[in-house]
Protein backbone atom coordinates (compact mmCIF):
# COMPACT_ATOMS: atom_id res chain seq x y z
CA UNK A 1 0.00 0.00 0.00
CA UNK A 2 1.14 3.26 -0.94
CA UNK A 3 1.09 6.45 1.99
CA UNK A 4 1.64 9.49 0.78
CA UNK A 5 1.85 13.30 2.01
CA UNK A 6 0.05 15.81 0.60
CA UNK A 7 2.61 18.18 -1.45
CA UNK A 8 1.93 21.68 0.48
CA UNK A 9 2.01 19.70 4.11
CA UNK A 10 5.23 20.30 5.09
CA UNK A 11 5.12 18.61 8.59
CA UNK A 12 2.77 15.58 8.67
CA UNK A 13 1.36 14.71 11.73
CA UNK A 14 1.09 10.95 11.20
CA UNK A 15 3.61 9.90 8.69
CA UNK A 16 6.42 12.01 9.95
CA UNK A 17 8.60 8.78 10.17
CA UNK A 18 9.25 5.40 8.41
CA UNK A 19 8.18 2.68 9.97
CA UNK A 20 8.29 1.94 13.57
CA UNK A 21 6.97 -1.54 14.50
CA UNK A 22 10.13 -2.40 16.88
CA UNK A 23 10.44 -0.44 19.70
CA UNK A 24 14.34 0.13 19.52
CA UNK A 25 13.15 2.36 16.04
CA UNK A 26 10.03 4.04 17.94
CA UNK A 27 12.51 5.29 20.86
CA UNK A 28 15.11 6.22 18.50
CA UNK A 29 12.50 8.63 17.01
CA UNK A 30 11.66 10.33 20.12
CA UNK A 31 9.22 7.56 21.35
CA UNK A 32 7.87 7.68 24.99
CA UNK A 33 10.10 11.25 25.54
CA UNK A 34 6.51 12.81 25.78
CA UNK A 35 5.20 9.90 28.41
CA UNK A 36 8.35 10.26 30.38
CA UNK A 37 8.10 14.20 30.53
CA UNK A 38 4.85 13.85 32.36
CA UNK A 39 5.82 11.04 34.60
CA UNK A 40 8.34 12.96 35.89
CA UNK A 41 7.17 16.29 36.26
CA UNK A 42 4.11 17.17 33.87
CA UNK A 43 0.77 17.75 35.44
CA UNK A 44 -2.21 15.79 33.90
CA UNK A 45 -4.45 19.36 33.78
CA UNK A 46 -1.66 20.23 31.55
CA UNK A 47 -2.42 17.32 29.10
CA UNK A 48 -5.95 17.65 29.25
CA UNK A 49 -5.79 21.53 28.60
CA UNK A 50 -3.68 21.26 25.50
CA UNK A 51 -5.55 18.40 24.03
CA UNK A 52 -8.52 21.25 24.23
CA UNK A 53 -6.76 23.55 23.36
CA UNK A 54 -5.68 21.85 20.14
CA UNK A 55 -9.36 21.20 18.89
CA UNK A 56 -8.68 17.50 17.87
CA UNK A 57 -11.96 15.86 16.84
CA UNK A 58 -12.49 12.50 16.93
CA UNK A 59 -11.55 11.06 13.37
CA UNK A 60 -13.39 8.35 13.59
CA UNK A 61 -16.83 9.98 11.51
CA UNK A 62 -18.87 11.50 14.62
CA UNK A 63 -16.28 14.27 14.91
CA UNK A 64 -16.52 14.83 18.70
CA UNK A 65 -13.77 17.09 20.41
CA UNK A 66 -10.91 14.86 22.23
CA UNK A 67 -10.57 17.37 24.85
CA UNK A 68 -13.77 17.50 26.31
CA UNK A 69 -14.03 13.73 26.59
CA UNK A 70 -11.43 13.45 28.01
CA UNK A 71 -12.21 16.31 30.62
CA UNK A 72 -15.59 14.42 31.13
CA UNK A 73 -13.78 10.97 32.24
CA UNK A 74 -10.94 13.46 33.85
CA UNK A 75 -13.88 14.88 36.11
CA UNK A 76 -15.99 11.88 36.68
CA UNK A 77 -15.86 10.67 40.17
CA UNK A 78 -15.34 6.46 40.13
CA UNK A 79 -12.69 4.50 41.37
CA UNK A 80 -12.18 2.35 38.11
CA UNK A 81 -11.68 4.26 34.73
CA UNK A 82 -11.07 2.66 31.22
CA UNK A 83 -9.34 3.96 27.79
CA UNK A 84 -10.53 2.31 24.60
CA UNK A 85 -8.77 2.36 21.55
CA UNK A 86 -11.71 1.58 18.53
CA UNK A 87 -9.59 0.06 16.15
CA UNK A 88 -12.91 -1.81 14.74
CA UNK A 89 -12.74 -0.39 11.31
CA UNK A 90 -15.42 -1.72 9.18
CA UNK A 91 -15.99 0.78 6.71
CA UNK A 92 -16.00 -0.46 3.52
CA UNK A 93 -12.85 1.59 1.73
CA UNK A 94 -11.31 1.97 4.62
CA UNK A 95 -7.96 1.27 5.62
CA UNK A 96 -6.18 4.30 7.82
CA UNK A 97 -5.99 2.45 11.16
CA UNK A 98 -4.98 -0.81 9.57
CA UNK A 99 -1.70 1.12 8.24
CA UNK A 100 -1.17 3.03 11.85
CA UNK A 101 -1.55 -0.39 13.58
CA UNK A 102 0.62 -1.87 11.78
CA UNK A 103 3.45 0.74 11.16
CA UNK A 104 2.88 3.12 14.14
CA UNK A 105 1.80 0.34 17.00
CA UNK A 106 3.57 2.46 19.73
CA UNK A 107 2.09 6.02 19.16
CA UNK A 108 -1.06 4.42 19.96
CA UNK A 109 0.47 2.90 23.10
CA UNK A 110 1.86 5.73 24.09
CA UNK A 111 -0.97 7.80 23.45
CA UNK A 112 -3.36 5.57 25.18
CA UNK A 113 -1.00 5.37 27.93
CA UNK A 114 -1.00 9.45 28.49
CA UNK A 115 -4.89 9.44 28.01
CA UNK A 116 -4.63 6.95 31.04
CA UNK A 117 -2.41 8.90 32.96
CA UNK A 118 -4.57 12.69 32.66
CA UNK A 119 -8.04 10.57 33.05
CA UNK A 120 -7.04 8.32 36.05
CA UNK A 121 -7.77 5.29 33.84
CA UNK A 122 -6.09 2.31 35.21
CA UNK A 123 -6.80 -0.18 32.36
CA UNK A 124 -6.94 -0.19 28.64
CA UNK A 125 -8.18 -2.24 25.68
CA UNK A 126 -7.94 -2.07 22.12
CA UNK A 127 -10.37 -3.77 20.06
CA UNK A 128 -9.42 -4.69 16.77
CA UNK A 129 -11.46 -5.90 13.49
CA UNK A 130 -10.65 -9.87 13.71
CA UNK A 131 -10.26 -9.94 9.90
CA UNK A 132 -6.60 -7.90 10.50
CA UNK A 133 -5.03 -10.73 11.70
CA UNK A 134 -1.26 -8.86 10.64
CA UNK A 135 -2.23 -6.02 13.00
CA UNK A 136 -3.45 -7.86 15.73
CA UNK A 137 -0.03 -9.92 15.86
CA UNK A 138 2.06 -6.84 15.85
CA UNK A 139 0.25 -4.80 18.25
CA UNK A 140 0.36 -7.99 20.52
CA UNK A 141 4.02 -7.96 19.88
CA UNK A 142 4.38 -3.99 20.25
CA UNK A 143 2.36 -4.71 24.03
CA UNK A 144 4.73 -7.33 24.74
CA UNK A 145 7.68 -5.14 24.00
CA UNK A 146 6.29 -2.14 25.88
CA UNK A 147 5.58 -4.16 29.03
CA UNK A 148 8.70 -6.00 28.94
CA UNK A 149 10.75 -2.22 28.87
CA UNK A 150 8.67 -0.95 31.51
CA UNK A 151 6.32 1.35 29.14
CA UNK A 152 3.43 -0.30 30.28
CA UNK A 153 1.95 -2.06 33.70
CA UNK A 154 3.12 -1.47 37.57
CA UNK A 155 5.33 1.94 37.72
CA UNK A 156 5.43 3.19 34.27
CA UNK A 157 9.57 4.50 33.76
CA UNK A 158 9.55 4.41 37.90
CA UNK A 159 6.95 6.46 38.64
CA UNK A 160 3.63 5.70 40.88
CA UNK A 161 1.77 5.32 37.89
CA UNK A 162 0.31 2.21 36.54
CA UNK A 163 -1.85 0.88 33.37
CA UNK A 164 -2.73 -2.42 31.96
CA UNK A 165 -3.31 -2.49 28.14
CA UNK A 166 -4.84 -5.64 26.34
CA UNK A 167 -6.33 -6.63 23.25
CA UNK A 168 -9.78 -7.78 22.03
CA UNK A 169 -10.30 -9.23 19.26
CA UNK A 170 -13.41 -7.89 17.00
CA UNK A 171 -16.56 -10.24 16.93
CA UNK A 172 -16.80 -9.65 13.46
CA UNK A 173 -20.18 -6.85 13.19
CA UNK A 174 -20.12 -3.85 11.56
CA UNK A 175 -21.85 -2.52 14.39
CA UNK A 176 -19.08 -3.11 16.81
CA UNK A 177 -17.48 -0.08 15.04
CA UNK A 178 -20.68 1.76 17.17
CA UNK A 179 -18.64 2.81 20.54
CA UNK A 180 -21.36 1.58 23.01
CA UNK A 181 -22.27 -1.75 20.91
CA UNK A 182 -18.21 -2.18 21.21
CA UNK A 183 -18.05 -1.59 25.12
CA UNK A 184 -20.85 -4.78 24.95
CA UNK A 185 -18.80 -6.58 23.04
CA UNK A 186 -15.84 -5.98 25.29
CA UNK A 187 -17.64 -7.40 28.35
CA UNK A 188 -19.16 -10.27 26.19
CA UNK A 189 -22.45 -9.54 25.62
CA UNK A 190 -24.14 -9.40 22.30
CA UNK A 191 -23.29 -6.37 20.36
CA UNK A 192 -25.72 -4.15 20.11
CA UNK A 193 -26.16 -0.34 20.72
CA UNK A 194 -26.86 1.18 24.11
CA UNK A 195 -29.09 4.08 24.67
CA UNK A 196 -27.87 7.44 25.01
CA UNK A 197 -27.21 8.61 27.77
CA UNK A 198 -26.02 7.99 29.70
CA UNK A 199 -22.82 8.35 27.73
CA UNK A 200 -19.80 6.00 28.06
CA UNK A 201 -18.00 9.17 29.65
CA UNK A 202 -20.62 8.93 32.43
CA UNK A 203 -21.04 5.03 31.91
CA UNK A 204 -18.95 3.16 29.86
CA UNK A 205 -17.05 -0.15 30.09
CA UNK A 206 -18.51 -2.26 33.29
CA UNK A 207 -21.19 1.62 33.72
CA UNK A 208 -17.36 3.17 34.77
CA UNK A 209 -16.01 6.27 33.15
CA UNK A 210 -14.88 5.64 29.63
CA UNK A 211 -12.84 7.04 26.90
CA UNK A 212 -13.51 5.65 23.72
CA UNK A 213 -11.05 7.59 20.68
CA UNK A 214 -10.44 5.51 17.64
CA UNK A 215 -6.82 4.59 16.23
CA UNK A 216 -6.25 7.47 14.54
CA UNK A 217 -7.73 10.29 16.78
CA UNK A 218 -4.86 8.32 19.10
CA UNK A 219 -2.31 8.93 16.77
CA UNK A 220 -2.63 12.67 17.37
CA UNK A 221 -1.64 12.96 20.67
CA UNK A 222 1.64 12.52 21.07
CA UNK A 223 2.49 15.33 18.10
CA UNK A 224 0.08 17.79 19.74
CA UNK A 225 1.70 17.16 23.51
CA UNK A 226 5.01 17.19 21.94
CA UNK A 227 4.58 20.08 19.74
CA UNK A 228 1.90 21.89 21.35
CA UNK A 229 -1.72 22.86 20.59
CA UNK A 230 -0.62 25.81 18.47
CA UNK A 231 1.88 24.30 16.11
CA UNK A 232 -0.98 21.54 16.14
CA UNK A 233 -3.98 23.95 14.67
CA UNK A 234 -1.55 25.71 11.81
CA UNK A 235 -2.69 22.75 9.81
CA UNK A 236 -7.00 22.14 8.78
CA UNK A 237 -9.30 24.64 8.81
CA UNK A 238 -10.58 26.86 12.22
CA UNK A 239 -12.84 23.90 13.41
CA UNK A 240 -11.12 21.13 12.09
CA UNK A 241 -7.44 21.32 13.01
CA UNK A 242 -5.09 19.17 12.19
CA UNK A 243 -4.06 16.44 9.12
CA UNK A 244 -6.65 13.62 8.17
CA UNK A 245 -5.76 10.26 6.44
CA UNK A 246 -7.86 9.26 3.40
CA UNK A 247 -7.66 5.87 2.16
CA UNK A 248 -8.16 6.90 -2.19
CA UNK A 249 -9.32 4.32 -3.93
CA UNK A 250 -11.49 2.61 -6.63
CA UNK A 251 -10.80 4.85 -10.17
CA UNK A 252 -7.59 6.17 -9.89
CA UNK A 253 -4.50 5.58 -11.04
CA UNK A 254 -2.33 4.92 -7.64
CA UNK A 255 -4.88 3.73 -4.89
CA UNK A 256 -3.31 4.68 -2.02
CA UNK A 257 -3.13 6.30 1.78
CA UNK A 258 -2.63 10.05 1.81
CA UNK A 259 -2.22 12.46 5.30
CA UNK A 260 -3.81 15.87 3.59
CA UNK A 261 -5.07 18.85 5.79
CA UNK A 262 -8.62 18.81 6.96
CA UNK A 263 -9.86 21.22 3.65
CA UNK A 264 -8.16 19.67 1.35
CA UNK A 265 -10.29 19.27 -1.75
CA UNK A 266 -11.50 15.98 -3.82
CA UNK A 267 -9.98 17.34 -6.67
CA UNK A 268 -6.49 17.48 -4.84
CA UNK A 269 -6.82 13.99 -3.22
CA UNK A 270 -7.70 12.71 -6.89
CA UNK A 271 -4.62 14.79 -7.93
CA UNK A 272 -2.27 12.88 -5.12
CA UNK A 273 -3.65 9.40 -6.26
CA UNK A 274 -2.08 10.02 -9.60
CA UNK A 275 -5.04 11.29 -11.61
CA UNK A 276 -8.29 10.09 -12.67
CA UNK A 277 -8.41 6.65 -14.62
CA UNK A 278 -11.19 7.62 -16.87
CA UNK A 279 -14.26 10.40 -16.81
CA UNK A 280 -14.91 11.23 -13.35
CA UNK A 281 -18.44 10.07 -12.20
CA UNK A 282 -18.53 11.09 -8.12
CA UNK A 283 -16.76 9.71 -5.49
CA UNK A 284 -18.10 8.02 -2.44
CA UNK A 285 -16.67 9.67 0.76
CA UNK A 286 -16.86 8.11 3.90
CA UNK A 287 -17.47 4.65 3.28
CA UNK A 288 -20.89 2.72 3.29
CA UNK A 289 -22.15 5.36 5.84
CA UNK A 290 -20.95 8.17 3.61
CA UNK A 291 -22.47 10.14 0.70
CA UNK A 292 -21.30 11.06 -3.03
CA UNK A 293 -19.41 14.22 -3.96
CA UNK A 294 -19.79 15.46 -7.38
CA UNK A 295 -17.88 17.24 -10.33
CA UNK A 296 -19.24 20.48 -9.49
CA UNK A 297 -17.77 19.85 -6.04
CA UNK A 298 -14.24 19.07 -6.94
CA UNK A 299 -12.74 22.45 -5.46
CA UNK A 300 -15.21 21.94 -2.08
CA UNK A 301 -12.61 21.73 1.02
CA UNK A 302 -13.23 18.57 2.90
CA UNK A 303 -13.59 19.19 6.24
CA UNK A 304 -16.08 18.23 9.50
CA UNK A 305 -18.07 21.86 9.20
CA UNK A 306 -18.15 22.18 5.50
CA UNK A 307 -19.53 19.45 4.71
CA UNK A 308 -22.55 20.04 7.57
CA UNK A 309 -23.19 23.00 5.35
CA UNK A 310 -24.11 21.08 2.60
CA UNK A 311 -25.89 18.32 4.27
CA UNK A 312 -23.53 15.84 3.58
CA UNK A 313 -20.67 13.44 6.17
CA UNK A 314 -16.83 13.79 6.12
CA UNK A 315 -17.28 10.07 7.69
CA UNK A 316 -14.03 7.93 8.09
CA UNK A 317 -12.22 9.88 5.27
CA UNK A 318 -12.42 7.14 2.81
CA UNK A 319 -12.67 7.92 -0.70
CA UNK A 320 -14.19 5.40 -3.78
CA UNK A 321 -13.93 7.45 -6.29
CA UNK A 322 -15.95 6.35 -9.84
CA UNK A 323 -15.85 7.01 -13.79
CA UNK A 324 -18.90 7.31 -16.17
CA UNK A 325 -18.43 3.59 -16.59
CA UNK A 326 -19.70 2.57 -13.24
CA UNK A 327 -23.57 2.78 -12.41
CA UNK A 328 -24.00 4.54 -8.81
CA UNK A 329 -27.51 3.12 -8.63
CA UNK A 330 -25.66 -0.11 -8.21
CA UNK A 331 -23.27 1.01 -5.06
CA UNK A 332 -26.33 2.38 -3.36
CA UNK A 333 -28.30 -1.13 -3.41
CA UNK A 334 -25.18 -3.16 -2.59
CA UNK A 335 -25.15 -0.46 0.49
CA UNK A 336 -28.59 -1.08 1.35
CA UNK A 337 -27.86 -5.08 1.12
CA UNK A 338 -24.70 -4.69 2.94
CA UNK A 339 -26.69 -2.63 5.72
CA UNK A 340 -29.72 -5.41 6.09
CA UNK A 341 -26.74 -7.71 6.02
CA UNK A 342 -25.33 -5.86 9.90
CA UNK A 343 -27.96 -4.25 11.35
CA UNK A 344 -27.91 -5.48 15.02
CA UNK A 345 -31.84 -5.99 14.90
CA UNK A 346 -32.28 -4.36 18.15
CA UNK A 347 -34.18 -1.26 17.11
CA UNK A 348 -37.24 -1.52 14.33
CA UNK A 349 -36.44 1.00 12.65
CA UNK A 350 -33.33 -0.20 10.97
CA UNK A 351 -34.15 -4.23 11.04
CA UNK A 352 -37.24 -3.35 9.34
CA UNK A 353 -36.42 -0.31 7.47
CA UNK A 354 -34.06 -1.56 5.34
CA UNK A 355 -35.39 -4.31 3.46
CA UNK A 356 -38.51 -1.74 2.58
CA UNK A 357 -35.93 0.99 1.71
CA UNK A 358 -34.43 -1.32 -0.24
CA UNK A 359 -37.53 -2.43 -2.19
CA UNK A 360 -38.40 1.46 -2.17
CA UNK A 361 -35.25 2.00 -4.15
CA UNK A 362 -35.98 -0.69 -6.76
CA UNK A 363 -39.30 0.35 -7.14
CA UNK A 364 -37.68 4.13 -7.79
CA UNK A 365 -35.02 2.37 -10.31
CA UNK A 366 -38.37 0.85 -12.65
CA UNK A 367 -40.84 3.58 -12.69
CA UNK A 368 -43.29 2.93 -9.79
CA UNK A 369 -41.96 4.80 -6.87
CA UNK A 370 -41.21 8.51 -6.66
CA UNK A 371 -37.86 9.70 -5.12
CA UNK A 372 -39.91 11.53 -2.31
CA UNK A 373 -41.03 8.55 -1.00
CA UNK A 374 -38.31 6.62 -0.95
CA UNK A 375 -36.41 9.91 1.21
CA UNK A 376 -39.62 10.25 3.45
CA UNK A 377 -38.64 6.27 4.66
CA UNK A 378 -35.05 7.39 5.07
CA UNK A 379 -35.68 10.46 7.09
CA UNK A 380 -38.01 8.61 9.26
CA UNK A 381 -35.15 6.07 9.68
CA UNK A 382 -32.51 8.98 10.65
CA UNK A 383 -34.79 10.26 13.14
CA UNK A 384 -36.09 7.11 14.87
CA UNK A 385 -33.07 4.65 14.60
CA UNK A 386 -30.97 3.81 17.73
CA UNK A 387 -27.42 4.49 15.82
CA UNK A 388 -26.02 5.60 12.84
CA UNK A 389 -26.38 2.50 10.97
CA UNK A 390 -30.49 2.72 10.69
CA UNK A 391 -29.40 6.44 10.29
CA UNK A 392 -26.85 6.41 7.29
CA UNK A 393 -29.07 5.77 4.32
CA UNK A 394 -30.05 9.94 4.72
CA UNK A 395 -27.11 11.03 3.75
CA UNK A 396 -26.49 8.14 0.58
CA UNK A 397 -29.84 8.55 -0.86
CA UNK A 398 -29.77 12.51 -0.14
CA UNK A 399 -26.67 12.57 -2.22
CA UNK A 400 -27.50 10.12 -4.71
CA UNK A 401 -30.80 12.24 -5.75
CA UNK A 402 -28.94 15.66 -4.96
CA UNK A 403 -31.39 17.14 -2.55
CA UNK A 404 -31.20 17.73 1.34
CA UNK A 405 -34.25 17.34 3.34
Amino acid sequence: MKVKVERSLSSPVILTFSKEDTLSAYISNGGFETLERFLKGGKRIEILSEILKSGLRGRGGAAFKTGIKWNAVANAKSDKKFVVCNADEGEPGTFKDRWILENRPFLIIEAMTLCAYATGASKGYIYIRGEYKNAIEVMKNAINQAYNEGFLGQKIMDSDFSFDLEIRRGAGSYVCGEETALLESIEGKRAQPRFKPPFPVEKGLWAYPTVVNNVETFANVISILKNGADWFRQFGTQDSPGTKLFPVSGRVKEPCLIEANLGVTLGRLVEEAGGLDGDFQCALVGGAAGNFIYKDELNYPLSYETLKEKGKVLGSGAILVLNKNDRREEVVKNILEFFINESCGKCTPCREGYPVLLEKFKGYLNGSISKDEVLRLSNLMFKTSLCALGQSSKFLLESYFGVVL
